[in-house]
Formats: structure tokens, sequence, C-alpha cells
């Protein structure tokens, strides 16, 4: 009987080891080994499941939530040239999680993954010359590693050339039709705030041409999302009949809507507007309001779900 239970385990491993090595770049599926296994696997060298392993105490699956016993499988990992683990200690020695707070240390991480084409890393080396953390500041060399994750198809990298290029940061030559460009490519893959400075360029005809209804298009996209910004320029847009037929109740649930967000300019333009409307209109307005919000909840609540 002990042979036996000693011969399936050996089976197991076996057939572990063999699906690993088949497919080195993918992490192992939270529920696909029980944990005696899968430590049995990271202790032989497995990296694979010294990544999972990690990731598994990071998380609190199956075993308390410990950032050092995360970092220390995924060093192991990492020190194999495993990207996935690499980018996150990278991330760790950024918050000082599981370890002490390293920027420098952060960097040389995020450049080990990013090398090897981890998009998510790129972006991470890319901020990090941004603001000059743990490294010296360089628009240039941000510049060339947002282009390497945006052009894996990362939105953040997208969204963030398309503020560079906008504003024209040192060394950076300003150039709405490239920030146009690369906020599309953020927007049209749900980036908020991609879709907000989206329709913003059509609203200002900078980098494209002028179109209300464009503008009213990506900011309606961006509200939905939260955004308050977008909320309080539909106000404006509703309110002025650009791009959208006139509506002072649409226009107010708008503005009601940016000012519970907190956008000071939204709680300005509703006393104004409340002004112009009769009673009924404001009425509408509000329970409008009320019925956006509601849907804005539930997107918010959808997305977080499929996270």
């Amino acid at each position: 009987m002990k042979s036996t239970l000693i011969a399936l385990l050996a089976l197991c491993l076996c057939l572990c080891l063999s699906a690993l090595a088949q497919d080195k770049q993918k992490p192992l599926p939270p529920s696909q080994w029980d944990f005696t296994s899968l430590k049995v696997l990271a202790e032989k060298g497995v990296a694979r499941a010294q990544y999972e392993l990690g990731r598994r105490h990071a998380f609190g699956e199956g075993v308390p939530k410990d950032d050092k016993e995360a970092v220390k499988w995924w060093r192991k990992a990492a020190e194999q040239g495993y990207a996935e683990a690499q980018y996150n200690i990278a991330i760790k020695y950024a918050r000082g999680q599981g370890v002490e707070q390293d920027q420098k240390e952060s960097v040389k991480w995020f450049r080990k993954a990013a090398e090897q084409g981890n998009a998510e890393a790129q972006y991470g080396l890319g901020f990090g010359y941004k603001i000059g953390r743990g490294v010296k500041q360089d628009f240039k060399e941000t510049i060339k590693w947002w282009r390497k994750a945006a052009e894996q198809g990362f939105a953040n990298a997208q969204y963030g050339l398309g503020v560079m290029y906008a504003g024209g940061e040192k060394g950076v030559k300003q150039d709405p039709k490239e920030a146009v460009k690369w906020y599309r490519k953020a927007a049209e893959q749900g980036h908020a705030a991609g879709q907000r400075n989206l329709g913003a360029m059509y609203a200002s005809g900078k980098g494209v041409e002028e179109d209300f209804k464009e503008a009213v298009k990506w900011h309606h996209k961006a509200a939905k999302q939260g955004q308050a910004f977008s909320q309080a320029r539909l106000g404006v847009m509703y309110w002025n009949g650009k791009g959208v037929t006139k509506n002072l109740s649409t226009a107010y649930a708008w503005f009601h809507i940016a000012a519970i967000n907190g956008y000071t300019n939204a709680k300005k333009s509703k006393a104004v507007i409340v002004k112009q409307m009769t009673g009924d209109q404001i009425f509408v307005g509000f329970e409008l309001s009320k019925e956006l919000l509601k849907k804005i909840e539930a997107y918010k609540k959808a997305k977080e779900e499929k996270k």
C-alpha cells in the first residue's frame, strides 16, 4: 500500500514536470496542483512552480498571506529568468512589501523583465525614468520603454505616450497628432482616462479635426466609468447643444453627477443652470441623475468582477 502511494505521488510529480516543461511562460492555474505537490516542484527548482507558490503566498490562496514568502519564491524563479517573477519582485521593492523598500533594486528587476519583453515591466521601467525613481530622470528613456509596452497593446503605456506627446515634456517634441493616435489606442481598449482625453482632443480640434459628436461619444464612455471631467463636459455640451440636442435636464444630471464626484466647476455650473430651468426640468434632471448613477455603479461592479 505504501509503495503504491509513493508510486502515485511520483507519477503525479512526473506529470506536473512534463506539463511545466512544455510551457514555461504561463503561470500555473491556481487550482491545478495541490499545495504539497507544488512545493515539491518548487523545491526541485521548477521556475513555474516557484512563481505559482510565490503567487499563492502573496494572495493568501490556501496559505496565510505572507509577502516575505512570496518574495522568497519569486526571487528563486526570477533568478532563473522568469519574467513575471522579476516583475513582481520589482513591484515589491518599489512598495516595500516583504522586503525593505529599495527603488534602485526595483529598477534592476523591472529592467530584467522589460528586456525579456514583459509589457508591464516596460511600463514600470519607463515610469521610473519619468519621475526619476531609482534612476536618473530621462524622458527619452520613458518614451523608449513605454513605446515598447504600447506596441504590445498595454493601455497604460498608450495613454502615457498620449500625455507626453500632448504636453511636449523635456526631451519630447509636442505632437498632438501622435497624442491622439495613442489616446485612441488606449480608449479603444476601454481606458477611461484615454477616452476622456480623446474626447477633449475632438472638442478642441487638437491633433484631429474638431468634431463635437465624437467628443460626446468618447466623453460618454469615460463618464460611464466615473471620469468626473467627462461628466462635467457632457453637462456643458448638453447645455450648449454641441454634438447633441440641447437638453437642460440632461445637462443638469451630468453636472450633478460630476459635482458628487468632487468636480468643483460642475457645482458652479449647476448653480447657474438651475436659474434657467423650470421646476419640472430640474425634477427630470435629478431623476435622470439617479438612473445614470445606478448605471455607472453597475458598470463599475461588472468591471471589478472581471478582474
